[in-house]
């Protein structure tokens, strides 16, 4: 699809920089926000609505936030692609309601390693949960718009006001690059800091 209509979305944020202008922008315009843990506190802290992830899956947050967005009813709505007939039904079959817009940013690993946090703890800032769904949404940006990072809120924003929220295509091939990048780097420091 060339247009797409930004209905749903789905925020899990680190870098919680601009977040409340640009979750304010999609709630006026009726987009429905799904969260996770402290993007939800920030968002219900500013009165805005927001739905929990744990209320989507069925399933509450586990192993100390481990385990939170890592479940069919995430990956299935992120995943899907919206021109597949077969996929529609699918989720039509197992109640999983699409998202067209995924913004994420990544644990900050990078400010653990300069914090010289014990090996233990900088494991606990590897993000996984992350790094999945900016791949899945990447991967599907035929269907799916993807934000890594809040320095494209603005573009976003831009986006959906000249095109009466929908995004084309083009822009989310151009985020999905920039997704895939972000998480490119960010293994690259990982690996980089578990070398011997």
């Amino acid at each position: 699809m060339n247009m797409l209509p930004i209905k749903r979305a789905i925020l899990s944020v680190t870098d919680k920089s601009g977040l409340e202008d640009f979750a304010a922008f999609l709630g006026a315009n009726g987009v429905e926000m799904v969260s996770t843990g402290g993007t939800q506190k920030a968002l219900l802290d500013a009165n805005m609505a927001v739905t929990a992830v744990s209320e989507v899956t069925g399933f509450p947050e586990i192993l100390n936030g481990r385990v939170k967005t890592l479940h069919p009813h995430i990956h299935g709505g992120i995943l899907a692609n919206k021109d597949d007939s077969s996929h529609l039904a699918t989720l039509e079959e197992k109640h999983i309601v699409p998202f067209d817009l995924v913004c994420v940013n990544l644990y900050d690993f990078a400010g653990a390693v300069e914090r010289h946090l014990s090996l233990e703890e900088i494991v606990e800032e590897i993000d996984v949960g992350g790094p999945c769904m900016l791949r899945a949404a990447a991967k599907n940006f035929h269907s799916v718009l993807v934000l890594p990072d809040p320095r494209w809120y603005e573009a976003a924003v831009d986006e959906m006001r000249k095109n009466g929220m929908t995004v084309s295509l083009e822009f989310r091939q151009k985020m999905a690059a920039r997704a895939f990048e972000a998480t490119s780097r960010y293994d690259a420091l990982i690996s980089s800091y578990l070398r011997p």
